[in-house]
């Protein structure tokens, strides 16, 4: 069936990485994201949002970035309150986690954890929706255990002026490592009466393809561990499917590495900027680096000595010799 819409990207929150300076520098360099999802912020009776938690979604921070805050509580008042903090700064939209697997949040019956108490989730929609005014949505697993336990869930979400409803297609025991089950995703299309954004081991362009091929009436895809090892991945796909490009795959990656450069440079410059010492900024490169060195030559050397690398320095010197040999630099 071919597709009648144009199928939007989201970046995916990825915490430790997709903070303030990961988003300023992906939008500024790159294209195809129609929403940027922040890394869940988790409010805390009487005290609120930490600092770092302000400097993420500092309006002064995200300026001209589509961005969704998310929220991680099984409290309603708590949700509540920081909603209505988020409306005050001008954001449209706020995103509720049912989906992280995190045992230590799990074991709090939050994010995924939630999905085990369909009464208390009941209760929780109740009173966020008699009293929030901004747009929620929610980004949920299949379940906590069973795959079929999402028809439950979907029927709960039915029943409240949810927004959008965001699947990762894995129940909570899956982690991130079994396979996603589109199958049961394929129930959650047919039963929410939401708009529905696919979320899942979306690695590359054909990835995307071939799901949107395979479920035309999906509104988004949400893309996260792919799009740190491709910051370009949302841009190739959106360019594609404008122009209809039907070239194989290996002609047609259209990846631009004096941008990626760029894009690495900002990041570094950016948390440079924000941080004391340079150890913190090499962790968060080395962090992005992790995802995104398999898109190099010599992948395995280069990531070793990126890994090794004491300071900002020296992982400077290190990546302008990668580029520098591939012909950027």
């Amino acid at each position: 069936m071919e597709k009648q819409h144009k199928v939007q990207c989201y970046a995916a929150p990825l915490e430790g990485i997709t903070g303030y300076i990961y988003r300023n520098a992906h939008q500024h360099i790159f294209q195809g994201v129609d929403k940027y999802f922040t890394p869940f912020v988790t409010p805390k009776p009487k005290k609120g949002l930490n600092t770092r938690e302000k400097n993420d979604i500092a309006p002064e921070h995200n300026k001209n970035i589509p961005v969704v805050p998310q929220i991680l509580t099984n409290k309603a008042a708590d949700f509540i309150k920081v909603a209505g903090m988020m409306e005050e700064l001008g954001y449209k939209e706020v995103n509720l986690n049912l989906g992280c697997p995190s045992g230590t949040v799990v074991s709090k019956k939050k994010g995924s954890g939630f999905l085990a108490d369909l009464e208390g989730m009941k209760y929780f929609f109740d009173e966020v929706f008699s009293q929030v005014n901004i747009e929620v949505s929610v980004k949920t697993r299949l379940g906590v255990e069973n795959p079929d336990e999402v028809i439950d869930l979907m029927n709960i979400y039915n029943a409240f002026p949810i927004s959008e409803v965001i699947v990762h297609a894995r129940v909570r025991e899956d982690y991130y490592k079994r396979p996603v089950n589109q199958e049961a995703f394929a129930q959650c299309l047919a039963i929410s009466k939401h708009p529905v954004c696919y979320n899942g081991d979306l690695f590359t362009v054909q990835d995307i393809e071939n799901l949107t091929a395979k479920f035309p009436d999906i509104k988004a895809v949400m893309l996260g561990r792919g799009m740190i090892a491709n910051p370009q991945l949302t841009e190739v796909f959106c360019g594609r499917e404008a122009h209809g490009d039907s070239t194989s795959v290996e002609n047609r990656q259209g990846l631009d590495y004096v941008r990626w450069k760029a894009f690495l440079d900002e990041l570094c410059y950016g948390y440079e900027h924000i941080m004391s010492g340079g150890r913190n900024v090499l962790f968060k490169l080395k962090e992005v680096w992790s995802y995104m060195i398999t898109f190099f030559p010599e992948s395995e050397k280069y990531g070793k000595k990126i890994k090794k690398a004491k300071t900002v320095e020296e992982y400077q010197r290190i990546v302008d010799t990668l580029f520098r040999e591939m012909g950027i630099v």
